[in-house]
């Protein structure tokens, strides 16, 4: 009897030890799911700030190069008025 109570015994331990080291798979499979997912966001992540930084760029540029239209839509239509049709009426009023 003696035996086999330690047989059982021993059985037992190894069972225990199976089981602890599936436990400890499962959160080491897990630790690395997280650890993954964590990655995953952070990579779509930068690459959202790289579109982002190079659209932002590419923007100051076009604003940089592009010109302004209004400047020269505001400078013909000050020469349209000029003083001096203003003043042939005042010479003809006096005459």
């Amino acid at each position: 009897m003696n035996r086999f109570d330690t047989m059982g015994k021993d059985a037992l331990n190894r069972v225990e030890e199976i089981m602890n080291s599936t436990k400890l798979n499962e959160f080491l499979h897990r630790k690395e799911e997280e650890e993954k997912k964590k990655t995953c966001i952070l990579w779509v992540l930068a690459i959202i700030g790289a579109v982002a930084a190079i659209a932002a760029i590419a923007y100051g540029v076009y604003r940089f190069f592009t010109p302004d239209y209004l400047e020269d839509f505001e400078d013909d239509f000050d020469d349209d008025f000029d003083d001096d049709f203003f003043e042939d009426e005042d010479e003809a009023a006096t005459k």
